[in-house]
Protein backbone atom coordinates (compact mmCIF):
# COMPACT_ATOMS: atom_id res chain seq x y z
CA UNK A 1 0.00 0.00 0.00
CA UNK A 2 2.93 2.34 0.54
CA UNK A 3 4.29 1.45 -2.91
CA UNK A 4 0.89 2.94 -4.64
CA UNK A 5 0.62 5.42 -2.15
CA UNK A 6 4.16 6.73 -3.69
CA UNK A 7 3.19 6.08 -7.44
CA UNK A 8 -0.50 7.75 -7.37
CA UNK A 9 1.47 10.84 -4.72
CA UNK A 10 -1.73 10.12 -1.86
CA UNK A 11 -1.55 9.34 1.25
CA UNK A 12 -1.23 6.15 2.67
CA UNK A 13 -4.78 6.73 4.46
CA UNK A 14 -6.02 7.34 0.40
CA UNK A 15 -5.24 4.62 -0.55
CA UNK A 16 -6.94 2.28 2.22
CA UNK A 17 -10.24 4.11 1.87
CA UNK A 18 -10.06 3.11 -2.06
CA UNK A 19 -9.03 -0.15 -1.06
CA UNK A 20 -11.74 -0.79 1.44
CA UNK A 21 -14.85 1.62 -0.07
CA UNK A 22 -14.79 3.63 3.19
CA UNK A 23 -14.65 7.38 3.09
CA UNK A 24 -14.59 9.63 0.14
CA UNK A 25 -12.14 9.66 -2.58
CA UNK A 26 -12.43 12.09 -5.52
CA UNK A 27 -13.10 10.79 -8.32
CA UNK A 28 -9.36 12.05 -9.84
CA UNK A 29 -7.62 10.82 -7.25
CA UNK A 30 -9.64 7.52 -6.95
CA UNK A 31 -8.44 6.72 -10.30
CA UNK A 32 -4.68 7.53 -9.62
CA UNK A 33 -4.66 5.44 -6.90
CA UNK A 34 -6.83 2.57 -9.10
CA UNK A 35 -4.20 3.01 -12.22
CA UNK A 36 -1.15 2.86 -9.63
CA UNK A 37 -2.66 -0.55 -8.19
CA UNK A 38 -2.76 -1.51 -11.52
CA UNK A 39 0.62 -1.08 -12.40
CA UNK A 40 2.49 -2.34 -9.55
CA UNK A 41 0.12 -5.47 -9.53
CA UNK A 42 -1.40 -5.23 -6.43
CA UNK A 43 -4.09 -7.22 -4.89
CA UNK A 44 -5.59 -6.52 -1.13
CA UNK A 45 -5.22 -9.65 0.89
CA UNK A 46 -8.24 -10.35 1.93
CA UNK A 47 -7.31 -12.44 4.91
CA UNK A 48 -5.47 -9.39 6.56
CA UNK A 49 -8.05 -7.30 5.81
CA UNK A 50 -10.54 -9.25 7.42
CA UNK A 51 -8.02 -10.15 10.46
CA UNK A 52 -7.77 -6.52 11.12
CA UNK A 53 -11.26 -5.09 10.58
CA UNK A 54 -13.33 -8.31 11.45
CA UNK A 55 -14.41 -8.32 8.14
CA UNK A 56 -14.43 -10.31 5.17
CA UNK A 57 -16.28 -7.72 3.11
CA UNK A 58 -18.61 -10.95 2.10
CA UNK A 59 -22.10 -11.71 2.11
CA UNK A 60 -23.70 -15.06 1.23
CA UNK A 61 -27.13 -15.55 -0.23
CA UNK A 62 -29.07 -18.55 0.10
CA UNK A 63 -31.55 -19.01 -2.59
CA UNK A 64 -34.21 -21.39 -3.81
CA UNK A 65 -35.50 -20.90 -7.24
CA UNK A 66 -34.12 -18.73 -10.02
CA UNK A 67 -37.51 -19.73 -12.18
CA UNK A 68 -39.72 -17.02 -10.68
CA UNK A 69 -39.11 -12.84 -11.98
CA UNK A 70 -39.21 -11.45 -9.06
CA UNK A 71 -36.21 -14.21 -7.79
CA UNK A 72 -34.24 -13.02 -10.38
CA UNK A 73 -34.48 -9.27 -10.01
CA UNK A 74 -34.18 -9.62 -6.45
CA UNK A 75 -30.87 -11.62 -7.01
CA UNK A 76 -29.55 -9.02 -9.27
CA UNK A 77 -30.56 -5.62 -6.82
CA UNK A 78 -28.48 -7.88 -4.00
CA UNK A 79 -25.75 -7.80 -6.31
CA UNK A 80 -25.55 -4.22 -7.17
CA UNK A 81 -26.20 -3.22 -3.65
CA UNK A 82 -23.49 -5.13 -2.52
CA UNK A 83 -20.83 -4.45 -4.86
CA UNK A 84 -21.89 -0.57 -4.34
CA UNK A 85 -21.09 -1.25 -0.86
CA UNK A 86 -17.89 -2.86 -1.34
CA UNK A 87 -19.22 -6.34 -0.87
CA UNK A 88 -18.69 -9.61 -2.69
CA UNK A 89 -21.23 -12.08 -3.05
CA UNK A 90 -21.59 -15.91 -2.60
CA UNK A 91 -24.51 -17.43 -3.61
CA UNK A 92 -25.56 -20.84 -2.99
CA UNK A 93 -28.87 -22.13 -5.04
CA UNK A 94 -30.42 -25.20 -2.96
CA UNK A 95 -32.62 -27.29 -5.28
CA UNK A 96 -35.02 -28.82 -2.14
CA UNK A 97 -36.28 -27.78 1.34
CA UNK A 98 -34.79 -30.87 2.57
CA UNK A 99 -33.31 -30.28 5.98
CA UNK A 100 -30.46 -31.17 4.95
CA UNK A 101 -29.79 -29.19 1.96
CA UNK A 102 -30.66 -25.79 3.88
CA UNK A 103 -28.27 -27.03 6.46
CA UNK A 104 -25.40 -27.62 4.02
CA UNK A 105 -26.04 -24.26 2.29
CA UNK A 106 -25.45 -23.12 5.98
CA UNK A 107 -22.43 -24.74 6.57
CA UNK A 108 -20.78 -23.78 3.13
CA UNK A 109 -21.20 -20.13 3.72
CA UNK A 110 -20.11 -20.18 6.83
CA UNK A 111 -16.86 -22.02 5.22
CA UNK A 112 -16.34 -19.33 2.72
CA UNK A 113 -15.79 -17.21 5.85
CA UNK A 114 -19.10 -14.33 4.90
CA UNK A 115 -20.19 -11.62 7.50
CA UNK A 116 -23.46 -12.10 7.16
CA UNK A 117 -26.47 -14.04 5.07
CA UNK A 118 -29.82 -13.35 2.86
CA UNK A 119 -32.16 -16.22 2.31
CA UNK A 120 -34.48 -16.22 -0.46
CA UNK A 121 -36.28 -19.55 0.64
CA UNK A 122 -39.77 -19.18 0.89
CA UNK A 123 -40.86 -19.51 4.62
CA UNK A 124 -42.65 -22.52 4.29
CA UNK A 125 -40.11 -24.38 2.74
CA UNK A 126 -37.89 -23.22 5.66
CA UNK A 127 -40.53 -24.31 8.39
CA UNK A 128 -40.72 -27.84 6.37
CA UNK A 129 -36.98 -28.01 6.15
CA UNK A 130 -37.00 -27.56 10.17
CA UNK A 131 -33.21 -25.90 9.67
CA UNK A 132 -32.43 -24.16 12.75
CA UNK A 133 -30.11 -20.50 11.33
CA UNK A 134 -27.04 -20.27 13.10
CA UNK A 135 -26.40 -18.14 16.34
CA UNK A 136 -24.64 -15.31 16.24
CA UNK A 137 -24.71 -14.78 12.30
CA UNK A 138 -26.44 -11.80 11.03
CA UNK A 139 -29.33 -13.04 8.78
CA UNK A 140 -32.17 -11.44 6.40
CA UNK A 141 -35.03 -12.55 5.38
CA UNK A 142 -36.46 -12.09 1.69
CA UNK A 143 -40.28 -13.28 1.01
CA UNK A 144 -40.76 -14.51 4.67
CA UNK A 145 -42.47 -12.95 7.51
CA UNK A 146 -42.18 -16.26 9.29
CA UNK A 147 -42.21 -14.92 13.08
CA UNK A 148 -38.70 -14.97 13.54
CA UNK A 149 -36.21 -12.29 15.36
CA UNK A 150 -34.58 -11.41 12.65
CA UNK A 151 -35.45 -8.82 9.77
CA UNK A 152 -37.30 -9.63 6.85
CA UNK A 153 -37.49 -8.04 3.74
CA UNK A 154 -40.76 -8.15 1.27
CA UNK A 155 -43.32 -7.23 -1.28
CA UNK A 156 -46.82 -6.41 0.12
CA UNK A 157 -48.15 -9.46 -1.67
CA UNK A 158 -51.41 -9.01 -0.34
CA UNK A 159 -51.90 -5.28 -1.23
CA UNK A 160 -50.97 -6.05 -4.94
CA UNK A 161 -53.57 -9.35 -4.88
CA UNK A 162 -56.68 -6.44 -3.86
CA UNK A 163 -55.46 -3.71 -6.04
CA UNK A 164 -56.21 -6.63 -8.87
CA UNK A 165 -59.24 -7.81 -7.79
CA UNK A 166 -61.02 -4.61 -6.57
CA UNK A 167 -60.02 -3.35 -9.99
CA UNK A 168 -62.04 -5.96 -11.45
CA UNK A 169 -64.99 -5.68 -9.28
CA UNK A 170 -64.91 -1.74 -9.85
CA UNK A 171 -65.36 -2.22 -13.42
CA UNK A 172 -68.27 -4.25 -12.78
CA UNK A 173 -67.61 -7.74 -12.60
CA UNK A 174 -69.73 -9.79 -10.54
CA UNK A 175 -66.82 -12.01 -9.01
CA UNK A 176 -63.09 -12.67 -9.88
CA UNK A 177 -61.96 -16.40 -10.91
CA UNK A 178 -58.13 -16.98 -9.51
CA UNK A 179 -55.50 -18.68 -11.23
CA UNK A 180 -53.28 -19.34 -8.10
CA UNK A 181 -49.32 -19.76 -7.63
CA UNK A 182 -47.93 -23.23 -6.30
CA UNK A 183 -49.91 -24.26 -2.72
CA UNK A 184 -46.56 -24.39 -1.02
CA UNK A 185 -45.24 -20.74 -1.90
CA UNK A 186 -45.58 -18.12 0.65
CA UNK A 187 -46.28 -15.75 -2.39
CA UNK A 188 -48.90 -16.99 -3.66
CA UNK A 189 -50.41 -17.99 -0.30
CA UNK A 190 -50.51 -14.57 0.51
CA UNK A 191 -51.34 -13.31 -2.96
CA UNK A 192 -54.66 -16.22 -2.96
CA UNK A 193 -56.10 -15.14 0.62
CA UNK A 194 -56.31 -10.94 -0.13
CA UNK A 195 -58.18 -11.80 -3.24
CA UNK A 196 -60.53 -14.47 -1.14
CA UNK A 197 -60.81 -11.63 1.72
CA UNK A 198 -61.54 -9.06 -0.64
CA UNK A 199 -64.57 -10.65 -2.51
CA UNK A 200 -65.68 -11.65 0.79
CA UNK A 201 -65.77 -8.13 2.17
CA UNK A 202 -67.73 -7.07 -0.73
CA UNK A 203 -70.23 -10.17 -0.25
CA UNK A 204 -69.06 -11.12 -3.71
CA UNK A 205 -69.51 -15.25 -4.60
CA UNK A 206 -66.15 -16.46 -4.13
CA UNK A 207 -65.28 -19.13 -6.76
CA UNK A 208 -63.20 -22.38 -6.41
CA UNK A 209 -59.45 -21.43 -6.84
CA UNK A 210 -57.54 -22.90 -9.92
CA UNK A 211 -54.19 -24.22 -9.13
CA UNK A 212 -51.00 -23.00 -10.95
CA UNK A 213 -47.37 -23.71 -10.58
CA UNK A 214 -46.05 -20.18 -11.89
CA UNK A 215 -45.70 -21.07 -15.41
CA UNK A 216 -47.58 -19.84 -18.86
CA UNK A 217 -48.55 -23.80 -19.40
CA UNK A 218 -49.97 -24.22 -16.50
CA UNK A 219 -52.03 -20.86 -16.58
CA UNK A 220 -52.75 -22.33 -19.89
CA UNK A 221 -54.14 -25.26 -18.56
CA UNK A 222 -56.16 -23.10 -15.93
CA UNK A 223 -57.56 -20.94 -19.14
CA UNK A 224 -58.82 -24.49 -21.07
CA UNK A 225 -60.45 -25.47 -17.48
CA UNK A 226 -62.48 -21.72 -17.13
CA UNK A 227 -62.93 -20.87 -21.15
CA UNK A 228 -66.16 -23.16 -21.77
CA UNK A 229 -67.94 -21.40 -18.26
CA UNK A 230 -70.23 -18.46 -19.05
CA UNK A 231 -69.60 -16.83 -15.55
CA UNK A 232 -66.35 -16.25 -15.91
CA UNK A 233 -65.91 -12.84 -16.95
CA UNK A 234 -62.95 -11.90 -14.96
CA UNK A 235 -59.65 -13.82 -14.09
CA UNK A 236 -56.72 -12.66 -11.37
CA UNK A 237 -53.79 -14.74 -12.43
CA UNK A 238 -51.15 -14.85 -9.90
CA UNK A 239 -48.42 -13.73 -11.92
CA UNK A 240 -47.97 -12.74 -15.67
CA UNK A 241 -46.88 -16.01 -17.17
CA UNK A 242 -49.95 -17.83 -15.99
CA UNK A 243 -51.54 -14.66 -17.07
CA UNK A 244 -50.39 -14.82 -20.52
CA UNK A 245 -51.36 -18.78 -20.71
CA UNK A 246 -54.66 -17.52 -19.49
CA UNK A 247 -55.35 -14.99 -22.67
CA UNK A 248 -54.04 -17.83 -24.58
CA UNK A 249 -56.88 -20.38 -24.04
CA UNK A 250 -59.10 -18.36 -24.24
CA UNK A 251 -58.29 -16.61 -27.71
CA UNK A 252 -57.94 -20.10 -28.86
CA UNK A 253 -61.54 -20.68 -28.19
CA UNK A 254 -62.56 -17.51 -29.92
CA UNK A 255 -63.15 -15.44 -26.65
CA UNK A 256 -62.30 -12.11 -27.05
CA UNK A 257 -60.29 -10.15 -24.26
CA UNK A 258 -61.29 -7.84 -22.72
CA UNK A 259 -64.72 -8.19 -24.11
CA UNK A 260 -65.31 -11.60 -22.87
CA UNK A 261 -63.42 -11.84 -20.41
CA UNK A 262 -60.74 -9.04 -18.61
CA UNK A 263 -57.61 -10.62 -17.20
CA UNK A 264 -55.06 -9.46 -14.85
CA UNK A 265 -51.48 -10.64 -13.95
CA UNK A 266 -48.69 -9.63 -11.20
CA UNK A 267 -45.16 -8.89 -11.11
CA UNK A 268 -44.97 -6.23 -13.97
CA UNK A 269 -43.12 -8.08 -16.78
CA UNK A 270 -41.31 -5.91 -19.29
CA UNK A 271 -43.27 -8.13 -21.85
CA UNK A 272 -46.38 -7.96 -20.44
CA UNK A 273 -47.00 -4.98 -22.71
CA UNK A 274 -46.25 -6.37 -25.41
CA UNK A 275 -48.19 -9.04 -25.73
CA UNK A 276 -51.89 -8.92 -27.41
CA UNK A 277 -54.15 -6.85 -25.72
CA UNK A 278 -50.96 -5.32 -23.57
CA UNK A 279 -51.82 -7.13 -20.15
CA UNK A 280 -52.74 -5.35 -17.06
CA UNK A 281 -51.00 -6.31 -13.89
CA UNK A 282 -49.72 -5.60 -10.70
CA UNK A 283 -46.16 -3.98 -10.91
CA UNK A 284 -43.82 -5.36 -7.91
CA UNK A 285 -40.72 -3.90 -7.11
CA UNK A 286 -38.07 -6.83 -6.55
CA UNK A 287 -35.03 -4.15 -6.86
CA UNK A 288 -36.46 -2.02 -4.14
CA UNK A 289 -36.75 -5.67 -1.86
CA UNK A 290 -33.09 -6.61 -2.75
CA UNK A 291 -31.31 -3.16 -1.91
CA UNK A 292 -33.15 -3.28 1.17
CA UNK A 293 -31.82 -7.10 2.27
CA UNK A 294 -28.42 -5.61 1.63
CA UNK A 295 -28.94 -2.17 4.08
CA UNK A 296 -30.65 -4.84 6.27
CA UNK A 297 -27.87 -6.83 7.04
CA UNK A 298 -25.16 -4.44 6.85
CA UNK A 299 -27.34 -2.33 9.33
CA UNK A 300 -27.04 -5.69 11.77
CA UNK A 301 -23.46 -5.77 10.99
CA UNK A 302 -23.01 -2.42 12.14
CA UNK A 303 -24.39 -3.04 15.59
CA UNK A 304 -27.06 -1.14 15.62
CA UNK A 305 -30.51 -1.39 16.18
CA UNK A 306 -32.23 -3.17 12.99
CA UNK A 307 -35.76 -1.42 12.63
CA UNK A 308 -38.17 -3.55 10.88
CA UNK A 309 -38.21 -3.00 7.08
CA UNK A 310 -41.95 -2.23 5.70
CA UNK A 311 -43.06 -3.98 3.43
CA UNK A 312 -42.59 -2.64 -0.47
CA UNK A 313 -45.54 -1.43 -2.00
CA UNK A 314 -46.87 -2.38 -5.88
CA UNK A 315 -48.77 -0.38 -8.39
CA UNK A 316 -51.88 -1.72 -10.72
CA UNK A 317 -50.36 -0.77 -14.04
CA UNK A 318 -53.85 -1.02 -16.42
CA UNK A 319 -53.73 -1.51 -19.70
CA UNK A 320 -56.22 -3.21 -22.24
CA UNK A 321 -56.83 -6.85 -20.85
CA UNK A 322 -59.54 -5.21 -18.85
CA UNK A 323 -63.12 -4.00 -19.11
CA UNK A 324 -66.54 -3.53 -17.80
CA UNK A 325 -68.60 -6.70 -18.77
CA UNK A 326 -71.00 -6.65 -21.44
CA UNK A 327 -74.24 -5.99 -20.48
CA UNK A 328 -76.07 -9.36 -21.15
CA UNK A 329 -72.63 -11.18 -19.04
CA UNK A 330 -74.51 -9.86 -15.85
CA UNK A 331 -77.10 -11.58 -14.01
CA UNK A 332 -80.58 -9.91 -13.39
Amino acid sequence: MEDVAREAGVSGQTVSRVVNARGYVGAATRERVEQAMQHLGYRPNSAARALRSGRFRAIGVIMFSFSSYGNQRTLDAIAVRASQMGYALTLIPVESSARETVAGAFRRLEEHAVDGIIIVVEAHQLDEAEVEIPDGLPIVLVDSNRGSTHPFVDTDQAQGARLATEHLLDLGHETVWHVSGPTESYSAERRREAWRSTLEAQGRRVPEMIPGDWSAASGYRAGVELRDRDDVTAVFAANDQMAIGVVRAFREAGRDIPGDVSVVGFDGLPDAAQIWPPLTTVQQHPERVGALAVDALLAELDGGEVAQTPLVGTELVVRESTAPPRPAQLGP
